[in-house]
C-alpha cells in the first residue's frame, strides 16, 4: 500500500500573492504530491502550506519550497506577529499513511541534510527526527527568532544540525522535523488587548505562567535560579496572545500537539471559561490550515451532548454544529471540503453511486447497463431501512417527557449511523465487483499460460463478488436488532416507521442472498461456496423471522393506539 507523508512548511511571507504562488508553484511542479491547502495571514506575514505525497516526492516538493523560499524572501526586511528564524521558518513531516513516525522522521533528516549541504541553509532538525531532547522543541530552538540567532547559532550548543554556523541575512535559517498532527488555532476576543489575550493563553497553556511574588511584583525563583511556573490547565497546549489589526482583535494564538489527548472542542471551552471569570468573552474562532475529520466529529457530538441532544445525526450536521459552536466561521467563510485533510485526500469518484441523487441513482439503474444492478439496490434498500431506526432514535432522544432517556437513544443512534455508512458503501462496492470480474473476463486467452491466468483472475473476481453480497447480508441482519428496539422501546408515534425499517432490512437480506446465489453458481471450488452457501441461507432466515417478529410488535401497538 502507497505510503503517504504530509508536509506543512511555514514561509515568512503572508502578504505578496506573487511570492506565494511562486512557491506553491515550485511544490506542485513535483509530480506525486497533491497541494491540500494555502493559507495566508497578512498580520502575521506568514503563509501555512500543506501538501501530501509519497516520501520521495514529499522530499523533493519541500526541498523545492525552500529554495524558491529562500531565493523570494529577505528576511532583513520581514516584519509580522509571529516568532520566526527564517524565510522557511519551520518544515513538518507528518506520517499520514502506511508509514512510521520513525520513517518519517528518517525522510525529513534526508530533507535536511540536503537543505543545508545544496542551499547552505542552516537547519535544525526538531521533534521526532532530533535525537537531543535538550534542543527539540521548536519554541526553544527559535527562541530569540531571526534578530538574535545571529549570536545564537555561535554558541556550541546551538551549531546546526546541517547547514553553515552562520546565519544569512538574507534567507536565515530553518527547522525540519516529524511530528504528529498538530492543529494551529485561534480563538478570537472581544478585546484588543495583547495582555489580555495571554492572560487566557497562559491559563490553557501546558506550560502555564511564571510565579510572581505578591510582595514584589518579581519572578519567584527555585533553589537553582530557574523560574518558578505555575502548569496550566491542557496537556499539549501552546498559546500566546497577539492583536490582529486585519480583524481589529485581540486572539489567543493555540498550538494542539496532542488533539487526541486534548480536543479541539476542549481547548476552546477552556478559552471560554478563562476569558469569561477575567470579564470577556470569546466570540468565535479561525482555524489556521488543516484539521482531522475526528475532531470535527467528536466536537460536533460534544455540543450536541451538552445540549442534551441526541449525536446521532449525519456526519455533515455533526461538522455544520462543530463549525457554529466553535464559531470557526466568524471571521472567513469555512468550507469543511477545503479545511479537513480527509475531505481533500478522498477519491470523489470512490462513491459515484452513493452520491447521487434519488432520482438519477433510478436512472441509471433502469438504464440498460447490468450494473448497479440488485446487489447495489439490496444495499441501498439496508441503508434506508437502518435511516429509518437511526430517525426513530433520535425523535426519542428529543421527545417530550423523555428527557432522561436522550444518551440512551443518543447512543443508539449513534450505531445506527455506523451501520447506514457501511451499508452505502457497498452499494458501490457491490458495482465494482461486478466490473472487476468483467474485467477479467476480457484479459488476453491466447495461450495456455494466458487461459491460466485469466481464469484464475474470474475465480478471484468471482469470489470476491459473493463475498460482498454476504457482507450486506450481516450487516442489514445486524440493524434489525436496532429496529427491534425502536419497535419496542422507541417513540410510539413513529413504531410504523421502525416496521418499515425491518421490510427494507428483510429485503436486503434476502435481496443480497440472491446475488451471493447467482454469482456462487460460476465458482469452482464447491466447499467454500457450499460452506457460504450455508451460512447465507441461515441469515435469510433469522431475518424472515425478526421481521416477522417486529412487525408484531409493530402491529400491536398500532391497535392499542
Amino acid at each position: 500500500m502507497k505510503q503517504l507523508i504530509e508536509c506543512v512548511p511555514n514561509f515568512s511571507e503572508g502578504r505578496d500573492l506573487n511570492i506565494i504562488r511562486q512557491i506553491t508553484s515550485a511544490i506542485e511542479s513535483v509530480e506525486g504530491v497533491q497541494l491540500l491547502n494555502v493559507d495566508p495571514g497578512k498580520a502575521t506575514n506568514r503563509t501555512v502550506v500543506t501538501f501530501v505525497g509519497t516520501p520521495e516526492a514529499v522530499v523533493e516538493a519541500a526541498f523545492c519550497g525552500i529554495s524558491k523560499a529562500a531565493e523570494l524572501i529577505d528576511m532583513s526586511r520581514h516584519h509580522g506577529e509571529h516568532p520566526r528564524m527564517g524565510a522557511t521558518d519551520v518544515c513538518p513531516f507528518i506520517p499520514v499513511a502506511n508509514i512510521s513516525m520513525e520513517e518519517t522522521a528518517a525522510w525529513s533528516i534526508k530533507l535536511a541534510e540536503r537543505v543545508g549541504n545544496e542551499l547552505s541553509i542552516p537547519v535544525y532538525l526538531y521533534e521526532a527526527a532530533q535525537p537531543d531532547k535538550d534542543r527539540n522543541n521548536l519554541s526553544v530552538i527559535r527562541a530569540g527568532e531571526y534578530e538574535g540567532f545571529f549570536k545564537k547559532i555561535k554558541l556550541p550548543f546551538w551549531k546546526p544540525d546541517f547547514g553553515p554556523s552562520d546565519l544569512p541575512a538574507r534567507h536565515g535559517a530553518t527547522v525540519i522535523g516529524a511530528r504528529d498532527f498538530l492543529i494551529a488555532y485561534n480563538v478570537n476576543l472581544n478585546t484588543k488587548s495583547v495582555k489580555r489575550a495571554n492572560s487566557v493563553a497562559f491559563d490553557i497553556r501546558e506550560a502555564g505562567r511564571v510565579k510572581i511574588d505578591p510582595q514584589t511584583g518579581k519572578r519567584m525563583k527555585d533553589k537553582d535560579g530557574n523560574d518558578i511556573r505555575i502548569p496550566g490547565k491542557l496537556k499539549g497546549v501552546k498559546a500566546i496572545g497577539w492583536y490582529i489589526e486585519e480583524y481589529g482583535i485581540a486572539q489567543v494564538s493555540i498550538n494542539i500537539t496532542r488533539f487526541r489527548e486534548t480536543p479541539i472542542h476542549l481547548v476552546f471551552e477552556a478559552c471560554v471559561t478563562s476569558a469569561y471569570e477575567r470579564g470577556y468573552r470569546v466570540t468565535g474562532s479561525e482555524l489556521v490550515g488543516l484539521i482531522p475529520l475526528s475532531a470535527m466529529l467528536e466536537a460536533g457530538k460534544y455540543f450536541l451532548n451538552k445540549q442534551r441532544l441526541s449525536s446521532g445525526v449525519s456526519e455533515k450536521e455533526l461538522v455544520h454544529i462543530a463549525v457554529k459552536s466553535m464559531g470557526l466561521d466568524e471571521l472567513a467563510p469555512f468550507d469543511p471540503q477545503k479545511r479537513i485533510i480527509e475531505y481533500l485526500l478522498a477519491d470523489k469518484n470512490s462513491s459515484p453511486l452513493a452520491n447521487k441523487t434519488l432520482s438519477d441513482f433510478a436512472d441509471e439503474t433502469a438504464s440498460d447497463s447490468p450494473a448497479p444492478g440488485g446487489g447495489s439496490v439490496s444495499a441501498y434498500a439496508g441503508a434506508l431501512g437502518v435511516s429509518l431506526a437511526v430517525m426513530v432514535a433520535n425523535l426519542s432522544a428529543s421527545k417530550t417527557g423523555w428527557e432522561k432517556r436522550w444518551m440512551e437513544f443518543s447512543e443508539l443512534a449513534e450505531e445506527g449511523q455506523f451501520m447506514k455508512k457501511e451499508l452505502l458503501r457497498f452499494v458501490d462496492e457491490d458495482t465494482r465487483s461486478f466490473n472487476r470480474i468483467m474485467e477479467a473476463f476480457k484479459l488476453p486467452k491466447a495461450t495456455d499460460a494466458e487461459k491460466q491466468i485469466r481464469n484464475q483472475a474470474i475465480q478471484q473476481a468471482t469470489w470476491y463478488a459473493i463475498q460482498v453480497p454476504f457482507q450486506v447480508m450481516e450487516a442489514a441482519l445486524k440493524s434489525m436488532k436496532l429496529m427491534r428496539v425502536m419497535a419496542e422501546k422507541g417513540n410510539p408515534n413513529s413504531v410504523s416507521d421502525a416496521g418499515v425499517a425491518a421490510l427494507c432490512a428483510r429485503a436486503a437480506v434476502m435481496g443480497a442472498h440472491l446475488n451471493v446465489r447467482i454469482n456462487a453458481a460460476a465458482f469452482e471450488d464447491k466447499k467454500q461456496v457450499n460452506d457460504i452457501l450455508l451460512k447465507a441461507a441461515e441469515l435469510e432466515s433469522k431475518a424472515i423471522q425478526a421481521e416477522k417478529e417486529i412487525l408484531e410488535i409493530v402491529n400491536r401497538l398500532i391497535i392499542t393506539e
